[in-house]
């Protein structure tokens, strides 16, 4: 049996595993605690001024990617999948603005569209790399069914208080991502960019986490602001990635 194969065996089952068992517990709702952030600071007349400036890095590193995808020559991409491409980064675009209108009026209502581009960009990334490692065709045909059902399921949690949807749409491909860098063959070079993303949003999850402790220690910025900050870094090492690769 070879890698490809006990790759897919391997992630076959931790898919269908980490479905069964989210499916299984009961209804997630969201705490009401998640709005309430350590840095409620006003300038300029924003409030919560700077959870809301440092998303502005999401705009520069997805209009540089869109740049380089639609108008530069350089990016090498899978062919007959520029859609995903351009997809992932007009939605690591519009996290500027969904993440800044979220924080600048925290609540439910408002969450949603800080989630909704996010879960775009998550699943149109996701086809990328089933594409680019395992089948262009196979990554394709998924491509519209996961944005689909990413969106599906920011509009159920809205709808329910449900967040079990989201969370496989949020965590299962930070899960089978490095599985399918591990086992597959990559169809270009420099699959390093991939790695520091994946780094960088478990790094911007962890500050996020301890965002009042990072405040503490910090004083002039809070966790959560730099994790904005650190996820777009770590769209940018990817796009760099993509513009100095070639065909493996």
């Amino acid at each position: 049996m070879n890698n490809s194969q006990t790759g897919t065996i391997v992630i076959f089952f931790i898919s269908l595993i980490s479905v069964l068992v989210v499916l299984s517990l009961d209804p997630i709702k969201q705490n009401t605690e998640y709005h309430n952030f350590i840095d409620q600071r006003t300038y300029f007349g924003i409030p919560n001024f700077w959870n809301v400036i440092s998303n502005l890095p999401f705009l520069l590193v997805g209009m540089l990617g869109l740049f380089s995808i639609i108008y530069s020559n350089r990016v090498q991409f899978v062919t007959n999948l520029k859609i995903a491409y351009i997809i992932f980064f007009l939605s690591v675009s519009m996290v500027a603005v969904g993440s800044s209108y979220y924080h600048f009026f925290p609540s439910n209502d408002s969450l949603i569209w800080d989630r909704l581009p996010m879960t775009i960009s998550f699943m149109s990334l996701f086809s990328i790399v089933i594409s680019e490692f395992t089948s262009p065709r196979l990554g394709k045909a998924l491509l519209w069914p996961l944005i689909i059902f990413g969106v599906y399921s920011v509009f159920y949690w809205h709808s329910t208080e449900d967040l079990r949807p989201y969370i496989l749409v949020q965590f299962l491909p930070l899960i089978v991502i490095p599985l399918i860098l591990l086992f597959f063959k990559p169809a270009f070079t420099k699959t390093n960019g991939y790695w520091f993303l994946l780094f960088a949003y478990a790094l911007a999850k962890f500050l996020e986490d301890f965002d009042s402790q990072f405040y503490s220690i910090l004083i002039f910025i809070s966790g959560h602001s730099i994790k904005h900050v650190i996820a777009a870094l770590g769209v940018y090492l990817l796009l760099i990635s993509y513009n100095n690769r070639e065909q493996a």
